[in-house]
């Protein structure tokens, strides 16, 4: 059996890199969007994967949690193939988990142009941490008002 001693020597001696890849190799060129037949109804769109996962920039372990993606489309929708290939090219990228919803968020509203859209990311606890980061985009113009005003 090994002694603990013995075990956290090895342990410091590993000099093990994780792969890790810069946030520039993140794949938003290649999201596709498509014409959205319907801009006159507000029909929301919910995307979720419980595969998504990037990688601690300092220690390169991988992160994994749940993106959900709610919008409402104007006049185009993300393409789900396209999103699936972007989605991926985050496995090996060291980025903080406060950053990817922020990030995601800005590479598809750049992409389809919505009326809203929200990006929530619930990952798995680390650490004995739980974190979940939500961002959160609304179409410029002019705001819809319920007030009613008299003259």
């Amino acid at each position: 059996m090994t002694e603990i001693s013995d075990l956290a020597e090895q342990y410091r001696s590993l000099d093990w890199q994780a792969a890790m890849k810069g946030e520039e190799t993140i794949a938003a060129g290649g999201l596709l969007a498509f014409d959205y037949d319907y801009p006159e109804q507000e029909a929301e769109v919910v995307i979720d994967t419980d595969e998504f996962t990037a990688v601690c920039p300092w220690t390169g372990l991988p992160d994994f949690g749940t993106l959900t993606i709610a919008y409402v489309p104007d006049e185009s929708c993300i393409e789900l193939k396209s999103l699936k290939y972007y989605l991926l090219s985050y496995r090996y990228v060291g980025i903080v988990q406060e950053h990817v919803a922020n990030r995601v968020l800005n590479d598809l509203v750049a992409c389809c142009q919505p009326r809203r859209m929200a990006v929530t990311l619930d990952y798995k606890p680390r650490g004995g941490l739980h974190t979940t980061v939500s961002s959160r985009y609304d179409k410029p113009g002019p705001a819809a008002s319920n007030d009613v005003r008299s003259s």
